[in-house]
């Protein structure tokens, strides 16, 4: 059994390919994330500078309490869409990498069972047991590569359903409280 420089370098550029997308995908969250926040310190910024005029105008205490009072939930509800979009961003980018990893997966069972199968047909008679082996250990392998996926799942969307009913929580109180 020999490996041919075709293969090899198919299996080269594969590899490659597959780096460059995990870096791609890394520099469009790491983009989206950087946009977010400074978005997130222009709004703060305009914030914090109307709140300093708002203070200023401020001439009893029962306008400074109504003030306090007018300022709180604008500010959670922004601290609420800041930890949704980013959240969003995390949980995009984590899918997209689970599918590049599901597929360079798929692709390396492809090839062992190809370098399995060859090695089947040039193996010396009495070695089916070997080859045997060799093949249940991959079915294992793929059976515990399809459970951690299964369950990585399960979590996936345990921590999505509890985001989603922690922001609604938030949003509830906030909501609430400025009534």
């Amino acid at each position: 059994m020999s490996i041919n420089l075709e293969q090899l370098a198919a299996s080269n550029k594969a590899a490659v390919d597959s780096l460059l997308s995990v870096a791609n995908t890394a520099l469009a969250t790491a983009e989206r994330i950087a946009a977010l926040n400074l978005g997130a310190a222009r709004h703060a910024l305009e914030d914090s500078a109307s709140a300093t005029k708002a203070i200023l105008e401020v001439k009893n205490t029962n306008d400074a309490v109504a003030l306090q009072s007018s300022m709180v939930k604008p500010a959670v509800d922004k601290a609420v869409d800041y930890s949704r979009s980013l959240y969003e961003i995390s949980s995009e980018s984590q899918q997209q990498l689970t599918k590049m990893l599901e597929a360079q997966y798929a692709d390396f069972q492809k090839q062992v069972s190809g370098l399995i199968a060859q090695a089947a047909k040039v193996a010396p008679a009495g070695s089916e047991t070997i080859v045997s082996a060799m093949q249940n250990a991959i079915n294992s392998a793929n059976a515990a590569f399809g459970n951690m996926t299964a369950m990585t799942k399960q979590i996936t969307d345990a921590a999505q359903a509890n985001v989603a009913a922690a922001m609604s929580q938030a949003a509830a109180v906030t909501t609430k409280k400025s009534k």
